[in-house]
């Protein structure tokens, strides 16, 4: 084993086994479809370096979330290795296990005090408790693996032009926001309600990417026909969008400048502000009350949320600011060593699909 001028050693392949938890046939296997390209000795003896660790890390972490080895090697074969992208799947998901664990815990200890002071614990709490200390962390895994697919480098493809008015039209997400797609010279763009149109280009003919932001959007239907649908594919989150005319888009785009020009908040708006509010501060939240994409995220954030709102001290108060021209609802809150900027919107069925916390200047 040789040392270079830097902190990054040379393995044997039983080291490298050793310590990455494989066999030595594993890494041959691995090297056979071309995953990792070990350095040779003169005595041709294999030798790994850290873009090999970084790739058997990057390997392990998409086994794990139960990928076969023909799909690992369909997705990584011929591309640099991307540690940091890898890293950051495997932090969201450590975040939202955390989440998750701090909130059974919570459930747990408040269950034990009723008990040690002879009060009866709620058969609701009982029933939360047993399904989150029963909950698989597939749902973050899931999250962790799409957030890492969508995040790859995209290579754009010919595709025939006369494809492209079978996609042309608006379609609705459950939020209300409305996606367009339109075409432009040489391709398609689309645009999101309150948003900038932007350039899609083609992967495959029905598979289309951003180049500034890694998202993709996806179209189903019928072979030769319209689109029924897509599917925006973003941030780890698969959301559905299906195909309204354009009278009804009209229509929401309107009623949103309405509410804009009016400042005209959704019913109920405080009333779920402060529950929105009460819930970040005591880290408990009723995610019944979000759509699944929220209450992912929201398990993922509410540690560090939490501890924020801890510093920022006791609420004073809020003020209605307005509407964005997405359609969310805007307030500044006043606590005691801080002022927030507290955002949300809902999506049709009246959960919350939304929600957004920044410091104000």
């Amino acid at each position: 084993m040789s040392e270079q001028g830097n902190d990054n050693r040379w393995l044997t392949a039983a080291e490298c086994a050793e310590q990455m938890g494989l066999t030595v046939r594993a890494l041959r296997l691995y090297e056979t479809r071309r995953l990792i390209s070990p350095r040779r000795t003169g005595k041709n003896w294999r030798l790994y370096g850290m873009s090999d660790i970084a790739r058997l890390h990057e390997i392990l972490a998409l086994k794990r979330l139960g990928l076969s080895l023909a799909h690992i090697t369909d997705l990584l074969a011929g591309h640099a290795v991307d540690l940091d992208r890898t890293l950051a799947m495997q932090e969201a998901a450590m975040m939202a296990l955390r989440g998750r664990a701090d909130e059974g815990l919570a459930l747990i200890q408040a269950s034990r005090r009723r008990i040690a002071l002879g009060e009866p614990v709620a058969i609701h709490d009982i029933i939360r408790i047993a399904r989150e200390t029963n909950m698989s962390d597939n749902n973050s895994d899931a999250v962790a693996w799409r957030r890492y697919e969508q995040a790859r480098p995209r290579v754009e493809v010919p595709t025939d032009p006369a494809l492209h008015p079978r996609y042309v039209g608006c379609y609705r997400f459950a939020t209300g926001a409305v996606m367009t797609i339109s075409v432009r010279p040489g391709g398609l763009s689309a645009q999101l309600t309150g948003q900038d149109s932007l350039e899609i280009f083609a992967e495959k003919d029905d598979l289309f990417f951003y180049r500034v932001v890694p998202a993709q959007l996806s179209f189903t239907g019928d072979d030769g026909g319209l689109a029924r649908s897509l599917i925006l594919h973003q941030n780890g989150y698969e959301q559905t969008a299906f195909r309204i005319d354009e009278a009804r888009a009209r229509a929401i785009a309107a009623e949103l400048e309405d509410r804009i020009k009016d400042k005209r908040p959704v019913p109920d708006s405080e009333a779920r502000l402060r529950g929105l509010i009460r819930e970040a501060i005591q880290g408990e939240y009723d995610f019944n009350q979000m759509t699944e994409g929220l209450a992912t995220a929201t398990r993922e954030q509410a540690p560090k949320i939490k501890a924020d709102l801890e510093k920022a001290g006791a609420l004073k108060g809020h003020v209605f600011k307005g509407v964005t021209s997405e359609g969310w609802d805007v307030y500044d809150v006043t606590f005691e060593n801080e002022n927030l900027e507290w955002r949300f919107v809902l999506a049709d069925d009246g959960r919350m699909s939304g929600a957004w916390i920044r410091p104000l200047p």
